[in-house]
């Protein structure tokens, strides 16, 4: 981002165009050049009563947040952080919404594709990967505040980035993979296609097998993380309906609701 630049990457109204109308989740977007958090602006909206639907994209975070308070920061310009906030009704099981992050991941590998062409899959539970690379990735939160309560979802997707800016060497970035980049083009056909995806969540559709498609965990050895002190290592074979890691390890299939998962060749 040009130190002079005073407009945002990603072009609010044309954004709001392709997303805000009759029969889709979307109710309202901003775009700013810098924050500290989406997530946490997002957070403190939801707290003030903003309704379901609120979009908020940045061309830079100095405070972003990932699993496990896992803190990171990119080069201005060099990617968008995009938040949602979206309030799932009240009586549905809380224990569905650990689908939330896995149809995020969809919803980026899909708009990706769409946008601007590079073919992504998913890594369970919170990454989009290209060509085994990670170039994106998705923190859920949850903010009980209003009724019903706030999920926040969250994606930090590396556009422009060079290899020289790369936090580790297996993170990529759309150019790096050979993409042109429109900022908004590729912002409108993530959130156009995480709509699809939630609105069809909301429907309780079995997701499982389209996710074990586009999902690069599915079908290979794998550690899972789930503490400093815990780790198992197996074949990840799904997920089950709530969305969780299912691994066979020694004849038995386990199942896990979070950790940090190792792609094991």
């Amino acid at each position: 981002m040009n130190p002079s630049q005073t407009s945002p990457l990603v072009d609010a109204d044309r954004l709001a165009g392709a997303l805000v109308r009759p029969g889709t989740v979307w109710t309202g977007v901003s775009s700013v050049t810098s924050t500290g958090s989406t997530n946490a602006d997002l957070a403190a909206a939801a707290r003030a009563g903003a309704p379901s639907g609120t979009v908020l994209v940045s061309d830079h975070q100095s405070a972003g947040r990932g699993r496990f308070a896992r803190v990171w920061e990119a080069p201005a310009g060099t990617s968008l952080a995009m938040s949602v906030l979206l309030r799932p009704p009240a009586a549905l099981p809380s224990e569905r919404w650990l689908w939330l992050p896995l149809v995020a991941g969809l919803a980026v590998a899909e708009g990706i594709g769409i946008g601007c062409g590079p073919a992504a899959e998913v890594k369970w539970p919170n990454d989009v990967l290209i060509g085994g690379r990670k170039v994106c990735g998705i923190l859920c939160e949850r903010v009980d505040a209003g009724e019903p309560a706030a999920a926040i979802l969250g994606m930090g997707l590396n556009t422009t980035l060079g290899e020289d800016e790369l936090p580790v060497p297996t993170a990529t970035s759309l150019v790096l993979a050979g993409a042109e980049v429109d900022p908004t083009g590729v912002a409108a056909a993530v959130l156009a296609a995480l709509g699809r995806w939630y609105t069809r969540w909301l429907a309780a559709d079995d997701l499982r097998a389209e996710y074990a498609a586009r999902c690069s965990t599915v079908g290979r050895p794998v550690r899972v993380e789930v503490s400093r002190d815990q780790v198992v290592e197996g074949t990840a074979t799904g997920v089950d309906d709530a969305g969780r890691l299912l691994v066979e390890v020694a004849g038995r299939v386990r199942s896990f609701a979070a950790g940090d998962v190792v792609h094991l060749r």
